[in-house]
């Protein structure tokens, strides 16, 4: 069972636009409260460097 726990930084108390994390063994589980099927897994040292590119404002491609 994955636990999700939702970001102190999300906007509205209604559940919507919000980013959850969850964590396994291995990797960090980030997605959308408004689409919770699509997961991004991420290594911790890929989740630093997601958090990187987007604090200096460079885009992120999908």
């Amino acid at each position: 069972m994955i636990l999700w726990q939702k970001s102190t930084f999300s906007s509205g108390s209604d559940g919507a636009n919000c980013v959850e994390v969850a964590a396994s063994e291995e990797q960090v589980l980030l997605r959308e409260s408004d689409d919770p099927d699509r997961i991004l897994p991420l290594t911790p040292t890929g989740l630093a460097a997601l958090l990187q590119r987007l604090q200096a404002g460079g885009r992120v491609r999908r």
